[in-house]
């Protein structure tokens, strides 16, 4: 029972440690200092509070320790987990929409289109879409024919038939 509870309190800290870590850097991604985003605050608002609208960051944690079961490094897979909450928060974007499930709340929060309008919340979850897969294509601490691969299989397994 005291194995079970220490190892409870140790993936709860690993856990509350990775979602800092992926907040962090998703904050530098969406804000992506030094990148002109004039005329397009409004859509990256929108775009982060979904993105910043509470979890345990679950799926980043899962490939976070993927990478580190597999030998690699959380800096060069840091960049892959954002990009999986980011399609993840672009879901929850437009699962509550009007013309899907009509949801006003999440997490507690108004929704997306609640707050920004529905027209606006369907632009922040298609930018977060697509930038995920920007993200993933432009990680600088892998190879390009492993970011591009990385790219396909998020793309296979976040499409139709994932």
């Amino acid at each position: 029972m005291r194995d079970a509870l220490k190892d409870k309190e140790l993936l709860r800290v690993a856990l509350s440690e990775n979602a800092a870590a992926v907040e962090k850097e998703m904050a530098r991604i969406l804000r992506r200092n030094g990148t002109d985003r004039s005329g397009y605050e409004n859509l990256v608002e929108a775009m982060e509070y979904s993105s910043y609208a509470g979890g345990k960051r679950i799926r980043a944690f899962l490939v976070l320790m993927f990478s580190r079961l597999s030998g690699g490094g959380v800096e060069s897979a840091l960049p892959f987990a954002c990009a999986v909450e980011m399609i993840h928060a672009y879901s929850l974007i437009h699962d509550d929409l009007p013309c899907m499930d009509d949801d006003d709340v999440r997490r507690g929060k108004p929704s997306n289109h609640i707050v920004y309008g529905e027209a606006q919340a369907l632009l922040a979850g298609d930018a977060l879409l697509t930038y995920a897969f920007e993200i993933c294509a432009n990680n600088e601490y892998v190879a390009p024919h492993l970011a591009a691969k990385a790219v396909s299989i998020l793309a296979r397994f976040a499409g139709p038939c994932g």
